[in-house]
């Protein structure tokens, strides 16, 4: 059997790779130079655990990312073995309520203990593997000193301590690509552009253009995994997704902090359009706060093609404006000066998710993640995974669901 994927992200590498490994010939196309070049190497890195979805309280999204989360590090391992530079992580984060949250500390911290409960009901008395991490241990809530000399604790109403980590996006992106470009059963078409895919007999067709030819092959199966693509290719082939959806443009900001300079301790302040601070070891940390870093919004189908670099004028707009916000209740980052870090990057792409208004309204689908994953007509199948941490889980989901039909 050979299956085409379609789409050399993350998803479609992970994708590619349990196909790979259960003996199955893939064919993995993307319109990149590289594999995982674009929104997956250009994020955060924050494996969820559920604990960001406040505004969920049905807590499906909390137990949608625990089974993800739970599956991403396991996964990993199986391809690249536990010493790989991918598995270098952050400090774990605390999440912070912040005073304008939409949700106030004490529901907050009902959520988080209840999502900690969909974590425990995932590991089902087994043993959870999770970069070293103790996910049984619950979310602590800081005292007001602890609180009060990381954060203004005017701003920083409520924090609570969880296990919660990032992983490295550019080092992920760069050793699961060269697993894959590695991999005896997996074809990698790089430059390759998909238009359409549509049903031939038993088969699939997927038509394109290969470096400026253009292209017509047949598969037994086809795996839609683009990202921002995905929408118009189903599309292409008779899927409507029946509700509206929204492609955000959001950057963050990565650098390595000047000699000398006090960590800040890795946070996420919620609930609402606010952001993040997640810190490695190392120095290096990324930043990103929503209302500095949004940058575009569409209903589009397809959403215009972003960069996922900034330079020039926007790039020291967003770092200057990141600083500023953050550095206004975050004490540890106001000895920075955007001047003295020109290695300092801004960088990011698009978030894509259902629904039809920006998380600055409480009731919008955005706060959601759950209704999430794959979708098959015939022998056509699409994977939305709503967020890195999910890619691994649905990626052995699928593979382990089509050799058993």
């Amino acid at each position: 059997m050979t299956v085409a994927v379609l789409g050399g992200g993350l998803q479609g590498c992970c994708l590619a790779l349990a196909l790979a490994e259960r003996g199955q010939r893939v064919a993995l196309f993307d319109k990149n130079a590289s594999l995982i070049s674009r929104a997956g190497a250009a994020n955060e890195g924050k494996i969820h655990l559920g604990y960001m979805y406040a505004n969920d309280p049905s807590l499906r999204t909390a137990a949608m990312m625990a089974r993800g989360a739970l599956a991403f590090d396991p996964f990993m391992r199986r391809f690249l073995g536990s010493g790989s530079p991918a598995f270098a992580t952050s400090s774990p984060a605390a999440y912070v309520v912040h005073r304008d949250s939409q949700r106030p500390a004490g529901e907050v911290a009902e959520y988080l203990q209840a999502a900690h409960d969909r974590i425990v009901e995932t590991v089902n008395g087994g043993t959870a593997q999770y970069f070293g991490q103790d996910v049984m241990a619950r979310p602590r809530s800081w005292t007001r000193a602890e609180r009060e000399n990381e954060f203004d604790g005017t701003v920083a109403v409520a924090a609570f301590e969880t296990c919660e980590v990032a992983v490295n996006p550019t080092a992920l992106a760069r050793e699961l690509g060269d697993c894959v470009l590695a991999h005896p059963n997996i074809d990698v078409h790089l430059n390759c552009e998909i238009r359409l895919a549509e049903p031939e007999g038993s088969s699939i067709a997927v038509t394109g253009q290969c470096a400026g030819e253009e292209f017509r092959r047949l598969f037994d199966h086809a795996v839609n995994a683009l990202w921002d693509g995905r929408l118009a290719l189903d599309r292409s082939f008779g899927l409507s997704p029946g509700r509206p959806w929204l492609h955000r443009l959001k950057y963050g900001v990565s650098l390595d902090l000047p000699k000398g300079a006090p960590l800040p301790k890795s946070a996420t302040f919620i609930s609402g359009p606010f952001g993040e601070v997640v810190t490695y070891p190392d120095g290096q940390i990324y930043l990103t706060w929503y209302p500095t870093c949004l940058r575009a919004m569409t209903s589009a189908v397809t959403p215009p093609d972003w960069p996922n670099r900034c330079e020039g004028a926007l790039r020291d707009e967003i770092l200057s404006g990141t600083l500023s916000q953050m550095s206004a209740f975050i004490p540890a980052l106001r000895g920075l000066d955007p001047r003295d870090l020109p290695g300092a990057i801004v960088k990011g792409g698009a978030i894509v998710a259902v629904g039809e208004t920006d998380i600055y309204d409480p009731q919008s689908e955005l706060h959601n993640r759950y209704e999430i994953g794959i979708t098959s007509a015939g022998r056509y199948h699409s994977i939305d995974p709503g967020k890195l941490t999910m890619a691994p889980f649905f990626a052995d989901t699928f593979a382990r669901t089509l050799l058993d039909s």
